[in-house]
């Protein structure tokens, strides 16, 4: 058996421990392991894989990022080519890719990433290819996956970020607005800011308005609270209004920020207090992984390597309820796994006194 593995999209800690699980496991077998480098890009180079060896894995259960790199515009299905005019286009190169691993006696893909590479994922597997997906993103968002490899580390990332800027926002008598990660789901903002004592979160589940805000604002204070830490998800959405935008490049979904900017200067334009903004962005998805980071990342490239051996094909490992389990990708492909507005998590927020921005 030869199988590859890539990663792809946005890099988070735990790659790395998958990686080196699924080797490991698959050498056991006798099996032959190469690696894809940049997402799916070094297919279309004269030296698609490199060998994943023993040595190759070694010590790289605690690195951050992927030994394999990764690419946001690696999709097979719109690859970005240079026109005659010199503009950008898109172009279907998946039949070469393929081949590729037609040509290469590839038996089997181990394919790491988020919603958008099980989107790629399921596309391929109609081509022909055995693909076994492994669930990665900070954002939490993968449908049917209770946690995703890169999440735990992310979330504490963030919660000790916004730990470090209430000393600050509390000496300066400041509203400290805080951006994180997580794109159109919430699991960022809603356990960061819960676990950081925030005052006010704001995530794309739930709309928001300014004047419960500033209730809150003015109820601290009348306590003698004179701070406030605000924690918005980048894809936070104001009540009528859409998404804040920064821009679009080709070949990848749109880029969100901007609205940590925009609640600050409101909030302080209506409250006559300093305020300031912070994007986390990418600390976020990096560093050591945590230790729950490492295990899960290792359960799943192990699992991975199971459901190959048993021809358990075009499925993506999963953890539901601390259990190991395989679903369909074709049940993913195009699912978003957003906060439950009725899950303990956010109640637990709204139980404490916590505002949601509604």
């Amino acid at each position: 058996m030869k199988i590859a593995i890539n990663t792809g999209g946005g890099d988070a800690p735990g790659l790395n421990a998958a990686i080196r699980a699924a080797t490991l496991a698959a050498h056991r077998l006798g099996w032959e392991v190469v690696g894809i480098k940049n997402g799916y890009g070094s297919l279309y180079s004269d030296n698609p894989f490199i060998p994943l060896t023993a040595d190759k894995v070694r010590g790289i259960t605690m690195l951050g990022g992927t030994i394999l790199g990764t690419a946001n515009r690696g999709n097979p299905f719109q690859m970005p080519y240079q026109k005659e005019d010199g503009s950008w286009g898109l172009e279907d190169r998946s039949d070469e890719a393929v081949e590729v691993f037609k040509k290469h006696n590839v038996d089997a893909l181990i394919a790491i990433g988020g919603d958008g590479s099980m989107k790629i994922a399921h596309k391929l597997t109609q081509k022909g290819l055995r693909i076994v997906g492994i669930p990665k993103t900070i954002d939490n968002d993968i449908w049917g996956c209770d946690v995703t490899l890169g999440f735990d580390t992310a979330v504490s990332t963030a919660t000790e970020a916004i730990d470090k800027l209430r000393t600050t926002a509390e000496s300066h008598q400041r509203i400290m607005v805080v951006e994180v990660m997580g794109r159109y789901a919430g699991w960022i903002g809603l356990h960061s800011g819960l676990s950081a004592s925030a005052d006010v979160i704001l995530i794309p589940e739930v709309e928001y308005e300014f004047e419960p805000i500033i209730r809150k604002i003015k109820d601290r204070e009348a306590r003698g609270r004179m701070y406030t830490i605000v924690v918005v998800a980048e894809g936070a959405v104001e009540k009528g209004e859409s998404h804040f935008v920064k821009g679009k490049t080709l070949g990848q979904s749109e880029q969100l920020g901007g609205a940590d900017e925009y609640i600050a200067k409101t909030l302080s334009e209506q409250t006559g207090k300093e305020s300031r903004s912070i994007v986390l962005g990418h600390l976020q998805r990096g560093g050591t992984p945590s230790t729950y980071d490492r295990l899960i990342s290792l359960r799943f490239g192990a699992a991975a390597i199971r459901a190959i051996a048993q021809k358990d094909f075009n499925k993506l490992i999963v953890m539901q309820k601390n259990c190991i389990t395989r679903i369909p990708i074709s049940d993913v492909a195009n699912k978003m796994k957003l906060v439950p507005l009725d899950g303990d998590t956010i109640q637990t927020a709204r139980d404490i006194g916590i505002c949601m921005g509604d």
